[in-house]
């Protein structure tokens, strides 16, 4: 057989193998470019958590979100109004503001704020100065204003009390306090703890002591450390003006017969003017005059633990308009009275006498009905003491175990010499009418009352006893004892009930009060008997349940 001979294209076969070889390495990048397509290699980020805290306090941003790794984050705090950052927590630390926030794992970041304070601490001896009512004040220690400086607070200001340091704002002699507040902006001093933990006692409240006379010679006042003396001879002596001011959770026994009050007055005389004035809830007596010609219109002592109007030492001015609410389980070891006054702290004749005058008073006692359970230490409507001539005319008290007291023969004595006088007045009493000691006798008592004053005895639990009250104008509403701590009204209404038989009979048509001292000192136009007609003027500025009031955001 014949062999045919093909000759071979070497070149042609050689871009054949080339050709070849492309495609398989172009099938292979194609393969891998498809499986990337894919499949693609993961980015690594994590989680930056924020957190306000409290919330209300401010803001921080960014806001939670995921950012790359290794991202370096710039995190701001911004505070609300009111409010001030304060530091950084969690995977953060310090107070820089803005913060750098590296991204190297997850992460969270705690924004703390604060309230911003606006409290000013007050301690030491003064200098005349202005506390404004922008600002809030803390009453560190005994705070004295000395002899020539004025402390003026402005309307609205609230000054707290410091608990640890039994706090106690001092004005001595020559030091002037010019504290008017008005009906819608009064002045509050009260006890610095916590909404719901205020208590009596919690400060040692105000202390005015001036250099009008007493019958002690240079006396100290009570419950200061150093030693205080107080009195003199200026009876126009002028410690400056205070009105619409409240006196919370003050008043502090340091020993027996050795207190602070919620209002102390040592000395204090007629050129001061003290009107429109709340004392409450205080740890001994609301209202103490050791001496001093100081006169008063529209006082109110309210659930205060001992006295509620003691007089001492030759107290010698006018109180009309006053009102007392008594706790039924307020009441000290010492006997607790509405009226408590003593010429001296024993039986010897002093002089001055005390010869306060007191008109117009209106006393809620502990016990509304007959039966109520009440502190035994409840005592006297009036107690009268140690050979002290008070007057009073022209009031109502109510509600006390006994209503009135001469507690030695002396008191018998002033008041048969006409020094004293008990005049036009009502007593509503569940109990007995009058007591006696240190010599004195309750035929004597009962003699002296009943020649110029009423004694009308409460109906029975089982009678109707509210009625009976009304008749009067009284509202039974308004007496503490069917209430708690927590439910006594914050705003009651004092004014007479429409055709109470108090709004008629008030009577000035007494001696005393044609006296040089005293001629010009009351409002003898009101009919009314009591602190109050149709009107209220408690009705704004006071308040009768500060227990839960948030001050500091006010």
């Amino acid at each position: 057989m014949t062999k045919l001979y093909i000759p071979i294209n070497y070149k042609f076969m050689n871009q054949i193998k080339n050709l070849m070889k492309w495609a398989t390495i172009l099938s292979v990048a194609f393969l891998l470019f498809s499986c990337g397509d894919d499949d693609p290699e993961p980015a690594v980020r994590f989680t930056l958590s924020t957190v306000a805290l409290p919330s209300q306090g401010g803001s921080v941003s960014p806001a939670t979100g995921q950012h790359a790794q290794n991202a370096s984050v710039q995190v701001t705090a911004t505070a609300t109004a009111g409010w001030q950052f304060v530091r950084w927590e969690g995977d953060a630390s310090g107070t820089t503001n803005p913060i750098t926030i590296n991204m190297t794992a997850d992460k969270a970041v705690v924004a703390v704020f604060e309230q911003v304070s606006n409290i000013e601490e007050i301690e030491g001896t003064l200098t005349s100065r202005t506390l404004t009512n922008d600002k809030q004040y803390l009453l560190k220690g005994q705070v004295f204003v000395p002899n020539g400086v004025t402390l003026t607070i402005e309307p609205g200001t609230i000054i707290y009390g410091e608990k640890r340091s039994r706090a106690t704002l001092i004005i001595d002699r020559g030091g002037k306090l010019v504290a008017k507040g008005t009906k819608e902006q009064p002045i509050i001093m009260t006890s610095a703890q916590e909404p719901g933990e205020r208590d009596r006692g919690d400060w040692g409240g105000l202390v005015i002591l001036g250099r009008a006379r007493t019958n002690q010679i240079d006396p100290n006042i009570e419950g200061i450390d150093p030693p205080v003396i107080f009195g003199g001879t200026d009876d126009d002596d002028s410690s400056g003006e205070m009105e619409y001011m409240r006196v919370e959770y003050a008043g502090i026994e340091l020993t027996p017969n050795n207190e602070t009050n919620s209002i102390t007055m040592g000395g204090v005389g007629r050129g001061t003017k003290m009107d429109y004035l709340m004392v409450s809830f205080g740890g001994d007596d609301g209202f103490e005059w050791f001496g001093g010609s100081v006169n008063h219109k529209y006082l109110i002592s309210h659930s205060t633990w001992d006295d509620d109007l003691d007089v001492d030492f030759g107290y010698s001015g006018n109180v009309q308009f006053a009102l007392v609410v008594r706790n039924p389980f307020f009441a000290d070891q010492s006997q607790s009275n509405a009226f408590e006054c003593d010429n001296g702290p024993n039986d010897n004749d002093v002089q001055p006498y005390t010869t306060g005058t007191f008109s117009n008073v209106t006393v809620y006692g502990p016990r509304d009905r007959v039966g109520r359970s009440i502190s035994g230490n409840n005592f006297h409507s009036i107690d009268l003491r140690r050979r002290t001539a008070v007057s009073i005319f022209n009031t109502i008290v109510t509600g006390f175990p006994t209503g009135l007291r001469f507690n030695t023969a002396s008191v018998t004595q002033q008041y048969d010499n006409g020094v004293g006088v008990l005049a036009n007045n009502i007593m509503i009493n569940p109990n007995a009418n009058f007591a006696a000691g240190g010599g004195a006798n309750v035929e004597d008592v009962e003699r002296i009352w009943s020649a110029r004053n009423t004694t009308v005895a409460l109906p029975a639990a089982d009678q109707p006893w509210e009625d009976f009250y009304r008749g009067y104008g009284l509202k039974p509403e308004n007496f503490f004892a069917r209430y708690t701590l927590l439910t006594y009204p914050s705003n009651p209404d004092f004014s007479l009930l429409a055709n109470g038989s108090l709004f008629t009979g008030a009577d000035f048509s007494n001696a005393k009060f044609s006296e040089a001292l005293r001629a010009d000192q009351f409002d003898k136009t009101v009919e009314f008997i009591g602190a109050f007609g149709t009107e209220d003027w408690t009705d704004v500025w006071a308040e009768f349940n500060p227990i839960n009031i948030d001050y500091i955001n006010k």
